[in-house]
């Protein structure tokens, strides 16, 4: 092994003669290492915007959702809760809901529909953004609520001011049927970082949407909140078996399984797609080496005659193309894993939050993605040393060194 790697280092550093396959080295060496950067980048764009989105959707929503299968609310949903908390360990927390839409008005023209939202706001288990609010408190009483920062910036209204809920659920009153409606006061603006939760939201105490909806002493669903958001598919199995029929039990997955999906997909395809651009940088470790057997022949028939096995001569040339590989890679994984952490730090790549729900896009590195990328690059580059260094070790030793 010293004996190859000594002349396949040689071959690769030493001589006048070896300078456009240097160049050639160089080339391939260049198109490793931006494939490998493209796909570290892209497999970490793709990332970190699953990531976000997952966490920012997750954190205003439910990552197991129980309702009642005739759509009515429940009335039990204390028990309910008692016995979820209780039975399941990978349970964080549950909290009971009541939801509805309805159109909130201001002092100005201006009407935005939203989904208004009922919570215990009493409970330590509610949601980490509504513990710092933009501007303003969480609401005091049942004439009191928070209201997303995007709608209040529409509306143009602010903590201490009042608006009016209107609920399209019908009120019998001297003028025939009508809309339900109240007038509300803005406690608070809160932020979730979700762009379409804050600006199609609005957020009371329980008792407040219960009155709203006329839901008595009744909710909308049970939102369960785990430790590992990853269990959510086990865990809502056995519910469902614990629970039986009556209740449907619905994961964070399944109701953003559309999202998922498609960006499953466009990760699998850049992947695929990104590879070829290291595929093509591989030809030239073909090329290259191959114009450097047919330069050496002299030389690898001397080495032949003199007791070299062919073995040997495979060695060396598949060394020269490991080599390769090797510094294109390692300089590829530099060149992407310091972009991915300068965008990260100084957040260079802006994007409408208004379309893709983030101020900004962020890399998020994955191990197994990153150990994939070198895996493959690794494996295509040493692949590519197979042709050359089989021809290199097939030279005839007359035939190299009849003119000699």
């Amino acid at each position: 092994m010293k004996f190859a790697w000594f002349i396949a280092r040689r071959y690769l550093t030493k001589g006048r003669k070896n300078s456009f396959i240097s160049i050639i080295s160089m080339v391939s060496i260049l198109g490793i290492a931006i494939g490998v950067a493209a796909l570290i980048i892209a497999l970490s764009l793709i990332n970190g915007f699953q990531n976000d989105i997952r966490d920012r959707i997750l954190s205003s929503s439910a990552h197991i959702m129980v309702t009642d299968r005739f759509g009515e609310g429940f009335g039990d949903f204390r028990g309910l809760n008692r016995e979820l908390e209780k039975d399941f360990p990978e349970v964080k927390a549950v909290m009971p809901v009541v939801y509805g839409t309805v159109l909130v008005k201001g002092a100005t023209r201006e009407v935005a529909g939203a989904v208004f939202r009922g919570l215990d706001l009493d409970r330590k288990s509610r949601e980490p953004w509504l513990t710092t609010l933009d501007f303003g408190r969480l609401p005091a009483n049942d004439r009191e609520l928070l209201l997303g920062r995007e709608m209040a910036l529409k509306l143009n209204l602010f903590a201490g001011d009042s608006c009016l809920i209107v609920s399209p659920q019908a009120a019998l009153s001297p003028l025939g049927i009508m809309p339900r409606f109240k007038k509300f006061r803005i406690s608070g603006i809160f932020r979730s970082g979700l762009f379409e939760f804050d600006s199609g939201t609005v957020i009371s105490g329980l008792g407040a949407a219960q009155q709203l909806f006329s839901l008595k002493d009744k909710v909308s669903y049970l939102q369960v909140n785990l430790h590992d958001i990853f269990s959510a598919e086990r865990v809502a199995a056995a519910m469902r078996l614990r629970l039986g029929a009556r209740y449907a039990v619905v994961t964070w997955k399944e109701l953003n399984q559309s999202l998922y999906s498609a960006l499953e997909l466009e990760k699998t395809v850049l992947f695929f797609t990104l590879t070829l651009i290291i595929v093509v940088a591989s030809l030239n470790i073909v090329a290259g080496l191959i114009l450097l057997v047919m330069q050496k022949m002299k030389d690898i028939g001397i080495l032949l005659s003199y007791g070299t096995s062919a073995a040997q001569i495979r060695r060396i040339f598949f060394l020269q193309g490991a080599v390769i590989g090797i510094l294109g890679t390692t300089l590829g994984v530099i060149l992407g894993l310091g972009f991915c952490h300068l965008a990260n730090r100084y957040e260079l790549i802006k994007v409408p939050a208004e379309i893709y729900q983030v101020s900004f896009v962020p890399f998020h590195i994955g191990l197994l993605d990153l150990a994939a990328v070198i895996a493959v690059s690794l494996l295509v580059s040493f692949g590519a040393t197979l042709i050359p260094s089989r021809k290199a070790a097939s030279v005839s030793v007359v035939e190299a060194v009849k003119y000699e």
